[in-house]
This record gives C-alpha cells, sequence and structure tokens, in this order.
C-alpha cells in the first residue's frame, strides 16, 4: 500500500466501476481515473459492462493501466450504458449482489445520474455493499456537486450551435426556437441562454407563460430588434420548441419562425478541459473515499472543495439553485 496518509481498508483489493443511465461527455475520463486510482493504491480494477444490466450477468472485464490509455478525450464510455428495469427490483438487486460476490469485487464506484443513484442507495441500503457514486450527467442537476460531469461541455456545444443559428437568424430577420435539454430542469437552457444572448429562455424554473414570451418578441420588435432566439429547455411546462412556438403563432402570426431540436447533439464529443479535470478530480475521490471506508455517498466538487454527501440528499433536484441565472438572463435579454 502507498504510503499516502489514507486510513486503509485493508481487505478491499478489488474495486469494480460501471456507468449508468444517459451518457455524458467525460465519463470515460472518470473510468481512467477509477481503474489508475485502484492500481496506485494495490487495488484491482474491474469494468462492469452494459451498467446495471452487466451487474446482474456478471459481465465484468479486469482492467489494467494500459486499458485506459488515450480514452482520456474521448466521448460516449468504454463501458457502454443501458436502462436495467430488473435492477429496480429487489430481486434484481439481489442477483447484481451475488454477482458481485461471485467476482470476489470489495466495492463498487457508480458513474450516472439520479436514477442511477436511486438504484445504488437502494442496493448499499439492502446489502451493505461498499459504493460511492460520480455525478455523471450534462442535466447537472444533482446536489452535492456544483457541477456534473459532461455538463461543460454540453453547454459549450450548445452555444456553439446556436452561434451559429444566430447567422442564419440575423440573415433573414426570423424568429428561431431551439430546443435543448433538461427535461427535469433548465441549466443548460439558463447556461446557454445567457452565453447566446437570447432573447428568452423557457425553462420550468423561468415562469415565462406564452403570453409573457409574445410580450417580450413584440418588445424586442418595437425596439429595432431584427432577429431572435428563444432557448427552450425540453421539460418545459407548455412544452417543447414545437408546441411553443404553435401557440405563439396562434397568438400573433407575424413571425417567420424557424425550429432546431439539438437532442442528443449535447451528449457527444470530446469533453472540454473543465469536465476531464473534474472526472480526473471525481475518479480519484472516489476510490479513496471507499479505501477510508465512505460508502453510500456520492463525491462532488462544491466551491473547489472536495466533498461526499449521501445518496437520498443528491437525487433531490437542485434547481432551486437557479434563481440568480433566471434574474440575468432577464434582465440582459431586453
Amino acid at each position: 500500500m502507498k504510503n499516502d496518509g489514507l486510513i486503509h481498508i485493508e481487505s478491499m483489493k478489488k474495486i469494480a466501476v460501471l456507468t449508468s443511465g444517459g451518457d455524458s461527455p467525460g465519463m470515460n475520463a472518470a473510468i481512467r481515473a477509477v481503474v489508475r486510482t485502484s492500481v496506485y493504491h494495490g487495488c484491482e480494477a474491474v469494468g462492469v459492462f452494459q451498467g446495471y444490466q452487466g451487474l446482474i450477468d456478471g459481465d465484468f472485464k479486469r482492467l489494467h493501466v494500459r486499458s485506459v490509455a488515450k480514452i482520456l478525450g474521448r466521448g460516449g464510455t468504454i463501458l457502454k450504458s443501458a436502462r436495467c428495469k430488473s435492477f429496480h427490483s429487489v430481486e434484481g438487486r439481489r442477483l447484481a449482489h451475488q454477482a458481485l460476490l461471485e467476482h470476489e469485487v470489495d466495492a463498487l464506484v457508480v458513474i450516472g445520474g439520479n436514477g442511477t443513484f436511486e438504484g445504488a442507495m437502494h442496493f448499499c441500503r439492502e446489502t451493505g455493499f461498499p459504493i460511492i457514486g460520480i455525478p455523471g450527467t450534462i442535466d447537472n442537476d444533482l446536489s452535492g456537486s456544483d457541477f456534473t460531469i459532461g455538463f461543460d461541455t454540453a453547454t459549450n456545444t450548445v452555444v456553439e450551435a446556436v452561434d451559429k443559428i444566430r447567422d442564419t437568424a440575423d440573415s433573414h430577420n426570423r424568429l428561431f426556437f431551439v430546443e435543448v435539454m433538461g427535461r427535469d430542469s433548465g441549466f443548460i437552457a439558463l447556461h446557454s441562454g445567457i452565453a447566446t444572448g437570447a432573447v428568452a429562455v423557457m425553462t420550468p424554473e423561468s415562469g415565462i407563460s406564452i403570453n409573457d414570451l409574445v410580450e417580450i418578441l413584440n418588445s424586442g420588435q418595437a425596439s429595432n430588434k431584427t432577429s431572435s432566439i428563444v432557448i427552450v429547455a425540453e421539460g418545459h411546462p407548455e412544452g417543447g420548441a414545437f408546441e411553443i412556438a404553435k401557440k405563439v403563432h396562434a397568438i400573433d402570426n407575424k413571425y417567420e419562425t424557424r425550429i432546431t431540436v439539438l437532442g442528443h447533439l449535447q451528449r457527444g464529443g470530446d469533453p472540454s478541459c473543465a469536465d476531464r479535470v473534474l472526472a480526473s478530480r471525481l475518479g480519484v475521490a472516489a476510490v479513496e473515499g471507499l479505501l477510508s471506508g465512505k460508502r453510500n455517498v456520492m463525491a462532488g466538487v462544491v466551491n473547489d472543495q472536495l466533498v461526499y454527501f449521501p445518496f437520498e440528499e443528491v437525487i433531490e433536484n437542485k434547481s432551486a439553485s437557479l434563481k440568480d441565472e433566471v434574474r440575468i438572463a432577464k434582465i440582459l435579454s431586453i
């Protein structure tokens, strides 16, 4: 064992890692960090393929230091990801636990979002098996970390796309509705809306109604605004970009509108520097947390400090923290 100041669990010899739920840029960087930190501390690293389904099926493979070479800057996840209905049941989780014991795995690192951590929370409570989570989701909707892995890359992707759309909007005096991901939160929409100068950002938190939006658009036109871009979070109560555009047209049809849905484009691509560093820090923190006796928690970064929060706390959506972004977007969109 390395003389590193950690209080090691001496019986911990094999640590497994999996990715679950929607993929996000930076997951590979987190996998790399988990594997290399495990080996650094004298533990064997095991990759679980296809998320919780692979855990149930016993789809395990030993990973060496060189197994994770050259993946730091790759998008997606080399371990693949899958939804797993079976893991929602006690019986499914029992089979997963049995597979871990059969493969002599001592602890598990899970990389994913709120659904992933909810499953991990139940699994840990039922079995007592040591688990630490790493927040990997472009939505940035988990409490316990200022940012989640993939959010920075996804937002940069949206900004790049909207900047290009604006060129067309300006050339033809058009109103563009751009739909971005964010089923239950508006982090991507608000951050990209501020960064691109959107005339309005429609999110579950913004409280902008269709009538409010029409007033905003009319006000912009009255002040000689020749083109407008509205960012719409897919989870807005009034619907997505297509639905909102229809409702605006029903009230006021003087605008020539176009609609762009960015969709899964936001999940792809090479991770940004910020996501690579965040993923690397959290991968190290997850393994060292396990070796120090932590379990049933997520590793996060708050105010640039590594922290650990219980799963039951992190799965609570942190959208209330967007109040400042909502206010800023409103001020700057005039």
